[in-house]
């Protein structure tokens, strides 16, 4: 067994040889060049991106962004990445469609074993994030975590364990303290509905500075 294949299986490992260091500083290599690009340059940008990562068509990942391989990160549709985010992507790291990442979110595929004299050694358990998952700004998410479709983070929160689908989970550790309900249809944000009229005027200010 190769270390790749240890690493991809969830063994103990270490990642000195077999053309990893190289690997993670061509990656470095290819992140400064990202983080440098100027904002004028979106289609310079996303070819970047597809050459970066693993997968990622029609996302947006403002800079700066951080990363160990890139090639361990694959990215849905129609997904943001907020500035000063972390993917730790010794593991796989999978991202689903229309997912909203805040600022410094973190995310971890590796970890090291507790015990003082093991923790030279690293393992990998893959992370993944379902469509339209919304995670809040300096969220940190564990190695082994899925986070079902549609959940909320709230902001700050330590994911540690699964968060099933359609729920908004807070905290540290991370606990899901309600379900996703019909009252979200009604309301945005406290006691702040949301109105027709209001959103047809959000739409025609829109399209006003599109048309022109």
């Amino acid at each position: 067994m190769t270390m790749r294949e240890r690493i991809n299986q969830g063994k103990l490992f270490t990642d000195m040889c077999e053309g990893l260091p190289e690997e993670r500083k061509a990656a470095k290599q290819r992140m400064h060049l990202y983080n440098d690009i100027f904002l004028d340059d979106p289609e310079r940008r996303a070819q970047m991106l597809a050459g970066m990562l693993g997968k990622a068509e029609e996302v947006w990942i403002e800079p700066p962004f951080y990363f160990c391989y890139g090639t361990h990160i694959f990215v849905g549709k129609g997904t943001y990445v907020n500035f000063n985010c972390n993917f730790i992507d010794d593991g796989r790291i999978t991202i689903g469609q229309g997912v909203l990442f805040g600022p410094a979110v973190t995310i971890a595929t590796v970890g090291h074993p507790v015990c003082p004299d093991m923790r030279e050694y690293m393992y990998t358990a893959p992370v993944t994030i379902e469509d339209n998952v919304w995670v809040g700004a300096n969220v940190t998410i564990c190695p082994g975590v899925t986070i079902g479709k549609n959940s909320v983070i709230g902001a700050g929160s330590v994911v540690t364990k699964d968060i099933p689908s359609n729920t908004v989970a807070v905290g540290n550790p991370c606990q899901v303290i309600r379900k996703i309900s019909e009252r979200d249809r009604l309301f945005y944000f406290r006691d702040r509905p949301i109105d027709a009229d209001d959103l047809a005027e959000e739409a025609a200010l829109r399209k006003e500075k599109t048309d022109g």
